[in-house]
């Protein structure tokens, strides 16, 4: 029996022999090269995504909290009592985009006690718990943990609310700098 080639015309000449892996092999590092340039490209397009659905969420949560605490005189002890007020204020209960477990750090209204202890007191806004650098600046800041949505803009110890008399226009003493529970009276010179 004899074996036929099925197309002779295209026998590799001594020269040519090899050239075919090297081209492939050329196409796939530049494959690859392209793929690295790609992934922080996408990852940069994810984050911004991230960020621009972080800062929806958190102003629908904060002016969920306004319009709550115009109902009902009060500012809730839980985001789900958004969703039981008639007719609901929040479509839903939206969850962190910046963290895996979606869970928010509240603020609340007044600071927990020595133990920490934050049951039953009113949530004036939320934060992300993420403490990566953003992509874009929000309210000035540039650390997505930093960027806070508030339905009160007077949080005490919070960036943007009472900083002692800084940004508030008040002339309140930070707490334990003379006038504030806790700290010294300022002297009369007179």
């Amino acid at each position: 029996m004899e074996f036929i080639r099925p197309f002779p015309a295209f026998r590799a000449r001594s020269g040519e022999r090899g050239f075919t892996m090297a081209l492939l092999l050329a196409m796939a590092v530049v494959m690859v090269i392209l793929t690295a340039k790609a992934v922080p490209l996408a990852r940069t397009v994810v984050q911004r995504d991230q960020e621009a659905e972080l800062v929806f969420r958190g102003e629908a949560i904060a002016n969920a909290l306004r319009i709550y605490r115009a109902k009902t005189g009060a500012y809730p002890t839980d985001l789900n009592d958004l969703m039981k007020a008639k007719p609901h204020i929040l479509r839903r209960v939206y969850k962190d985009p910046m963290t895996r477990e979606g869970d928010w750090d509240y603020l609340y209204q007044v600071q927990p006690g020595a133990a920490g202890d934050t049951t039953g007191l009113p949530i004036v806004g939320v934060r992300s718990k993420s403490m990566k650098d953003s992509i874009r600046v929000y309210q000035n800041k540039t650390l997505i943990h930093d960027w806070i949505f508030s339905a009160d803009a007077n949080i005490l110890g919070m960036p943007g609310g009472d900083t002692g008399g800084k940004g508030s226009g008040g002339d309140t003493p930070a707490p334990g700098k003379g006038g504030a529970p806790g700290g010294d009276a300022p002297k009369d010179k007179n």
